[in-house]
């Protein structure tokens, strides 16, 4: 009886360390895989944060958005992905740049940038210009320069930072002078003091209603900035009584704060615009409405 209580005792705690070195070990191999499952998840998370590289850019709609859809592939190519905020009017773009709801915009020209950085204070830095837009003046019913008859109406923008720059034309054109030493691209209206064809020159408007007023105002010339000519259906080099020539220093420009301006992403952007295939997209797309511009 004694021999059979001490073999059942034995028996008992055999199978009571066999029962607690399985736990063991089945506990060690769950915590291995654990460890293991979460070294996977930190490596996996970290390799998506360094791809996952996004960038927001405003810009007006035609051609400014539809380039960088073109580039779009391209900045993937380079793990980069880039959201694109459509505006059409020339303030907000600047305004939510400021306030930190785009990463950069693209669509204004370095007058119009510092006139905006004066009145409102901005911090912003530019990256450089991608494409030239000539600016035209456009007429229902005339057709030449020399058919302008005396008193036309001239409708260009409210945009202080264009004017000097429209008013170069008619400058180049003999339609008007300055005064001495006034630098035509500067210019204002006060700096005319010749005006041999009494042209009234009216700067009471939004840029974007401009095309609008060329429509509906047959016996008045108009002036239009060409992205906003190009989404009324013009061809500027066709269309245009008077036209920029691809000389201007009016470059549009890629934006930011002057904070990021270093962002390699925002530098590799400009890279992509500046391509080969995004200028010959332009050249291509565009017929010479717009002009790459490659530095």
């Amino acid at each position: 009886m004694k021999k059979l209580f001490t073999l059942l005792f034995v028996s008992l705690f055999v199978f009571v360390l066999a029962a607690c070195g399985g736990q063991d070990s089945t506990q060690e191999d769950t915590n291995g895989d654990d460890s293991q499952t979460e070294g996977n998840t930190t490596e996996q998370a970290e390799e998506s944060e360094e791809e996952a590289t996004t960038i927001t850019v405003g810009a007006t709609a035609i051609p400014h958005s539809e380039v960088l859809e073109e580039a779009k592939p391209l900045l993937e190519e380079k793990g980069i992905n880039l959201n694109i905020e459509t505006y059409d009017e020339y303030i907000l773009p600047n305004r939510d740049l400021s306030e930190g709801r785009i990463d950069a915009n693209y669509y204004q020209h370095t007058p119009f940038l510092n006139q905006q950085k004066e009145e409102f204070d901005y911090d912003f830095a530019s990256l450089g210009g991608i494409h030239i837009e000539p600016m035209g003046v456009y007429s229902k019913n005339i057709n030449s320069v020399e058919e302008i008859p005396d008193g036309t109406t001239v409708i260009l923008s409210n945009s202080v930072a264009d004017h000097g720059r429209i008013l170069a034309l008619f400058e180049r054109e003999g339609l008007i002078s300055f005064k001495d030493g006034v630098d035509p691209q500067s210019a204002t209206l006060d700096d005319i003091t010749e005006n041999p064809k009494d042209l009234k020159f009216d700067a009471k408007y939004e840029a974007a209603t401009l095309p609008q007023y060329y429509e509906r105002e047959e016996d008045v010339l108009v002036a239009i900035n060409t992205n906003y000519a190009i989404e009324a259906g013009l061809q500027p080099s066709k269309d245009a009584l008077i036209l920029e020539g691809s000389e201007s220093p009016y470059a549009n420009l890629v934006v930011t704060k002057s904070e990021n301006k270093d962002s390699e992403a925002l530098q590799t952007l400009v890279e992509v615009l500046r391509s080969e295939e995004i200028q010959s997209f332009m050249e291509e797309k565009y017929n010479g409405a717009i002009v790459p511009v490659s530095e």
